[in-house]
């Protein structure tokens, strides 16, 4: 599977992994030692947590070698009057008789609770590339779907203030 991502997001994965590997990869080692120096491994606390803390870095460490080794580069420019990625969209939603907005971002900046939308959710997929004023079919799932019209569209691009997605 290929992760549609932008230079950015792969920017930002490439400078979190140097991070994590030459600053935090070392003193979570070092705590690791000293907490081993407390005694009895088996009830010691300190030497567990100090543990996972490093196993917890080296999994996300191979998740984002992962993540930039499989990207497809994708574009974050579109038509002017359409909905691309970073732009924020307006929709309103017939059945519930209410408005929301959301950001259309990167599986890899998604956070539903914030407002930011992966391209690749349902709602993302089906907004990306209309246009204000178009009516939209969104299908969540084979047994349920409903409709929004698109009322505005916010254009914006990624200036990188919205963080990687941890996980």
């Amino acid at each position: 599977m290929h992760n549609e991502l932008t230079r950015k997001d792969i920017q930002m994965m490439r400078e979190e992994l140097d991070y994590r590997r030459t600053q935090l990869r070392p003193k979570l080692l070092d705590a690791v030692k000293e907490a081993r120096g407390f005694g009895d491994l088996s009830e010691n606390f300190e030497y567990k947590a100090a543990k996972q803390e490093k196993n917890r870095n080296e999994s996300r460490i191979r998740f984002l070698e992962n993540m930039i080794r499989t990207a497809v580069v994708i574009s974050d420019q579109g038509a002017a009057d359409a909905v691309n990625l970073y732009d924020k969209v307006t929709v309103y939603v017939e059945e519930d008789d209410e408005e929301e907005t959301y950001q259309i971002v990167t599986t890899m900046r998604q956070d539903a609770l914030h407002g930011l939308i992966s391209k690749e959710s349902p709602v993302g997929r089906a907004v990306l590339g209309k246009k204000v004023g178009e009516k939209v079919h969104i299908q969540v799932s084979d047994d349920y779907g409903y409709d929004v019209v698109i009322r505005a569209i916010e254009k914006a691009a990624d200036d990188g203030s919205i963080p990687l997605n941890a996980f």
